[in-house]
């Protein structure tokens, strides 16, 4: 097999979401609201948990970077979906698709760690309450993101540098609306047994070391929990781990569906639409189901609002 160089590959062509043409302004203003929701959700969840003393405790510092990881996440893909859903412009330079498909593997890894790393921090804080301050101190919170950081920023290197090795025909029109690793590898004239066997080992790692820390941790909550005889403390908790494995179970199952059930198939309209769920309706879900329905960011929230209308309306302030 020649290995050649990328230069004469200067653009791809997405074909977007299989939607008609005359669905295409409804389909347009539907991700646009999800959109701005994911970003202003989010930004609101970082916002108050930065202002709000009472939130700088590790189960936040968490949620804030997941936070983050959610917007960025969403923004790699969906702005691009949006423009060539408007201009009707399809086509993305070949840097610009490499450099989509590098982000969107960081952010996607980034996401699946810290989902793990927040399942740790429930686990020590309802299995291990008494030693939770000693166990989940600064320092450790702090290496744990770095090293999400770190291990996901090589995981997503080591996929683009497999991918740019590669050579690709003159057919390089993608059946996603987004630069996606799997679809990439479909259109090469070279050899990808290597990318693929990357792709379901270090690859597969990655994606099962978080998932058993969800799995585990979750576990260990059930057993703990159902040792003390107390309905009330068993109904909330539940109710707080169900809603966070609901995502998780979403999240990963889509994921295992698109990356490790699919490698030799062509994209699908079944597997494109798997794809909207993880990379929009996920990330716009998660404030409500992490954040806005927690007594903690409520509170915080009112104490926003209020100081919005004391600053807005300073006379006020005469009369209390």
């Amino acid at each position: 097999m020649r290995w050649e160089n990328q230069s004469h590959v200067s653009t791809f062509l997405l074909l977007g979401l299989p939607i008609r043409p005359e669905e295409q302004s409804m389909f347009f203003a539907l991700f646009l609201g999800m959109y701005l929701t994911t970003v202003l959700g989010n930004l609101l969840i970082i916002l108050l948990i930065r202002l709000d003393s009472r939130l700088h405790t590790p189960m936040y510092f968490f949620l804030s970077h997941l936070a983050f990881t959610d917007i960025a996440f969403s923004s790699v893909t969906v702005p691009k979906m949006l423009m060539s859903m408007q201009t009707r412009d399809q086509s993305i330079p070949y840097a610009g698709c490499i450099a989509q498909m590098y982000f969107f593997i960081l952010f996607g890894c980034l996401d699946n760690f810290l989902l793990g790393v927040m399942a740790y921090d429930r686990y020590v804080a309802i299995c291990r309450p008494l030693h939770y301050i000693s166990v989940m101190r600064e320092e450790l919170c702090i290496s744990l993101v770095a090293g999400s950081w770190i291990f996901c920023c090589a995981h997503a290197l080591l996929h683009t540098v497999l991918l740019v090795q590669l050579s690709f025909c003159s057919y390089v029109t993608i059946p996603h609306f987004f630069c996606e690793l799997t679809a990439l590898l479909k259109l090469s004239c070279s050899d990808v047994s290597l990318n693929e066997l990357v792709i379901l080992t270090e690859g597969g790692m990655l994606f099962v070391v978080p998932l058993s820390s969800v799995l585990g941790s979750y576990v260990r909550i059930g057993t703990t929990v159902l040792r003390v005889p107390s309905s009330k403390r068993l109904l909330k908790t539940f109710s707080t781990c169900g809603s966070h494995l609901f995502v998780v179970s979403l999240y990963y199952g889509t994921l295992a569906g698109v990356y490790f059930f699919s490698l030799s198939q062509n994209p699908s309209e079944k597997d494109i639409s798997v794809s909207v769920i993880y990379t929009v309706v996920t990330p716009m879900l998660n404030p409500f189901i992490y954040s806005l329905r927690n007594k903690d960011i409520k509170q915080a929230l009112e104490v926003l609002v209020k100081r919005a209308n004391l600053f807005k309306w300073p006379s006020l302030n005469l009369y209390i």
